[in-house]
């Protein structure tokens, strides 16, 4: 080789050395651990876009950042990663209990486990930022969230994650930005004030209510836009003097504003449209120098624009203030005063000032008198348990003592169809937790309703118009509007009415008041009467919703489902014998059982006013009740939706040649979602029950006491099987088989 080229081939080498001091390309990888892991995510996100063209040979650390994919390492280990994909955020014109999408469109498939998932990510001990935003993930959010030790950024908006927030989340000392942003959670938002750190939080676009957040005041941006809140806004607010962005939209707030807001001293944007504040502005308020946008537009606000804020306001701060009924500005979109007078009144709260009142003058008194009675009450209920039991113990010649579990043990089998009525104390005890029954003037009722506002007519029917209503105190309730035919009010009615108070349980959709009103059009006209139930609304959905829509009906596993069905016939048994009379011919659907936020089951649309003799008298009535239950036990059981009484013979006459049969033939009539989730003995238990509930002779139908014992002793060995640990073993070995 010549000098020319050896000195050729030097500088080169030396050229590539200073190259690589300049920017250095290391060929280390992660750790074997890491980069397994990050092969486990592209297999549980179905191999999205943003992560194909892996290989064993990819150097995960120097990928280049793409807007849908950055890996960022040190030392060996992961430190963030964020993956967006290009599935659309759920639609939020619907509530969660309504929502349905299509799997292969918007969601990961019916296979995809957020369990699994997060369990695979957590692993990733050393995140410090992790995006997975529009990746289609599907399911409750894990309580196992809390594993991230070292996460400061969460972003996993833009998904189809529905259920509570997990309190976990309170945990994360070391987060800085929580983005929830465009999923489907619902209920209350756990307490974030141990967030020490959190600086931007952005919950907007879920279903979260009706309280608002407790947070942290070190935070700088609170986006909460587009969810169910309705309360005030919290006086605490004014200590958050870091906050430079507050949105708290498209809610339903109450209240007045603050005017601490205006002069926050860090606040940039505030915007409170579309709820329903009230009441006037401090005129002489002054703002924030930094205040560029003000949104308080469609609200009820009265009075006039504060200066800040009006004609005074400086030339680069924005003001949106239409549709409330302001008188000052643009009057040419502003509501007249007494809409907004109306409109607030409906659903105005309690004052601070009433709430300390209250508890100053009366909480004394009630304490005293509350303690009597609950030791009275107690007393009582103690005294009729032991006269009830001794009475069991001589009928049974003292045949079975001790617990419930003890007899369930010796029994070994559910009891036959033989015992006589005996109502528990309990059932007679009033619903917890509800306002006291009360008579509802006619105003009231238009208040509620917004003078029947169409937009809020929820349905119309033989059984009235129904509609959606908000009382004083802010609670949701629905109005269901009932005609009378008969000129005179019948004794039977007035009877019913007077029973109306007493229908009060925890397993009832209840009702907490009514209000009669009798016109006359006309002097020769008869009078006419119409009847206004107010009714305790229910946001959850129905039974029937949750199993029709898959990914609900996963939350629904068998233990979970005996507890409704047992909830469903606690509240046949108050009907039938709680109250005096019994009330009777409920004709009981599956879409009339509502799902509160903790899944106990509501009876709704049961029977108020037809009385006892209805369906021919009282015994078939009751039977025909019975009936019923055992199609909405049916459709628990098999999880399919029965729209025939083919259909419906079809199902019976399967689960009866399952009991007949083998054990895999009953197992395999149930739903899906349940299997390996229950113990046989209790599924066996709770099928025998449902065909005799169907049987086709009313007089060899069990009594709603005979359906609660064999439910109670269903769930009695389903407890027993699951504490043994049979539970999370066969979960584990089913979940294997199924992957497998």
């Amino acid at each position: 080789m010549d000098m020319k080229n050896l000195w050729a081939s030097f500088y080169f080498l030396f050229l590539a050395f200073i190259l690589v001091l300049v920017n250095p390309i290391s060929i280390a990888q992660l750790t074997p651990s890491e980069t397994r892991i990050l092969f486990q995510v592209q297999k549980l996100l179905e191999y999205p876009e943003a992560l194909q063209g892996w290989t064993d040979w990819t150097n995960f650390c120097y990928l280049p950042p793409s807007p849908s994919l950055k890996i960022v390492c040190s030392n060996s280990r992961v430190t963030e990663l964020t993956v967006t994909g290009n599935k659309s955020s759920p639609s939020h014109s619907s509530k969660p209990a309504s929502w349905n999408s299509t799997p292969s469109q918007q969601t990961l498939s019916k296979g995809f486990s957020i369990d699994a998932f997060f369990t695979v990510l957590t692993k990733l001990s050393n995140l410090e930022v992790l995006s997975l935003v529009s990746l289609g993930l599907w399911g409750p959010l894990p309580a196992k969230m809390n594993r991230f030790w070292s996460l400061q950024v969460l972003n996993i908006s833009s998904n189809f994650i529905y259920g509570e927030i997990p309190s976990s989340i309170s945990s994360m000392k070391n987060i800085r930005s929580l983005v929830l942003a465009d999923n489907l959670f619902n209920g209350s938002v756990p307490d974030l004030k141990t967030l020490t750190s959190l600086e931007e939080l952005n919950l907007g676009n879920n279903h979260l209510g009706p309280g608002f957040p407790s947070m942290g005041n070190n935070l700088v941006s609170i986006i909460l836009r587009n969810n169910s809140l309705r309360s005030e806004i919290p006086s605490k607010l004014t200590n958050f003097e870091k906050v430079q962005k507050f949105d708290i939209s498209s809610n339903n707030i109450v209240g007045f504003i603050p005017s601490s807001l205006f002069s926050l001293p860090s606040i940039q944007y505030l915007n409170l449209a579309e709820n329903q504040l009230s009441g006037s502005l401090t005129i002489n308020m002054t703002c924030s120098d930094v205040l560029q946008f003000v949104d308080i537009s469609r609200n009820h606000l009265t009075g006039k624009l504060p200066s800040c804020i009006g004609l005074k306001k400086p030339s680069n701060r924005t003001v949106l203030y239409p549709w409330n009924c302001l008188s000052s500005g643009n009057l040419n979109y502003q509501h007249p005063y007494s809409d907004c007078q109306k409109e607030a009144l409906a659903v105005k709260p309690p004052t601070e000032r009433h709430k300390q009142e209250s508890s100053t003058k009366l909480g004394l008194i009630l304490g005293i008198i509350g303690g009597i009675v609950g030791i009275t009450l107690l007393l009582v209920v103690l005294v009729l348990v032991i006269v009830r039991k001794s009475k069991v113990n001589r009928a049974e010649d003292n045949k079975f003592e001790g617990s419930f579990a003890d007899k369930v043990s010796l029994r070994g089998s559910p009891r036959p169809n033989n015992d006589a009525r005996h109502v528990p104390p309990t059932v007679r005890l009033p619903a917890l937790g509800l306002p006291p029954y009360r008579i509802f003037t006619l105003e009231e009722i238009e208040d509620a309703t917004k003078n029947f506002e169409p937009s809020n007519l929820m349905s119309e029917g033989s059984q009235g118009q129904l509609y959606k209503g908000w009382l004083e105190n802010g609670s949701v309730v629905l109005v269901n509007c009932v005609k009378l035919k008969q000129k005179n009010m019948p004794p039977s009615f007035m009877h019913h009415m007077e029973v109306l108070p007493k229908l009060r349980h925890r397993h009832l959709v209840s009702v907490l008041g009514h209000c009669i009103v009798t016109y006359q059009d006309h002097p020769n006209t008869a009078t006419s009467t119409t009847v206004f139930f107010v009714i305790e609304y229910i946001f959850n959905g129905s039974l029937r919703d949750h199993l029709a829509d898959w990914k609900k009906k996963e939350m629904l596993k068998w233990p979970q489902r005996m507890a409704i069905t047992i909830g469903i016939a606690r509240g046949v048994q108050f009907l039938h014998s709680g109250v005096a009379p019994g009330i009777f011919g409920n004709n009981f659907k599956i879409e009339n059982i509502l799902l509160d936020d903790s899944l106990n089951a509501k009876i709704g649309g049961y029977n108020i006013l037809n009385a006892t003799d209805h369906l021919g008298g009282t015994e078939n009535a009751e039977k025909e009740d019975i009936y019923q239950l055992g199609v909405i036990l049916l459709e628990i059981i098999t999880g399919r939706q029965i729209t025939s009484a083919s259909e419906l013979e079809d199902l019976k006459l399967e689960l009866e040649r399952g009991l007949s049969e083998s054990a895999s033939v009953l197992r395999g009539a149930t739903d899906s979602s349940v299997r390996g989730t229950y113990a046989y003995e209790s599924l066996k238990t709770m099928v025998q029950i449902t065909i005799n509930c169907l049987c086709s002779e009313c007089s060899k139908r069990p009594s709603i006491e005979d359906v609660l014992w064999n439910l109670q002793y269903s769930i009695q060995v389903q407890e027993g099987w699951g504490s043994s640990g049979n539970l999370s073993t066969r979960m584990r070995v089913w979940i294997w088989v199924t992957e497998q």
